[in-house]
């Protein structure tokens, strides 16, 4: 784990759905550009209400999603 965007344990179980939608809320709100990109796009979108961002984030990446959504429709 990097420690920037997960300091308080060293392992996720990423099979858990709980813990994952924690790890993929501390990439969006942490984590650089190297590992958002490695983020599953669908997945963020999907749970992106869920999340519980800050609202400058959410707004973001709503309003990103929204965009990507129209530009392909």
């Amino acid at each position: 784990m990097k420690r920037y965007i997960v300091w308080s344990t060293d392992k996720i179980d990423m099979n858990d759905p709980f813990q994952r939608k924690w790890f993929i809320r501390q990439v969006l709100i942490h984590g650089r550009a190297e590992d958002i990109k490695e983020l599953d796009w669908n997945e963020v979108e999907k749970l992106l209400d869920e999340l519980e961002l800050p609202e400058e984030i959410y707004r973001l990446w709503k309003s990103y999603f929204e965009a990507k959504r129209n530009a392909s429709g």
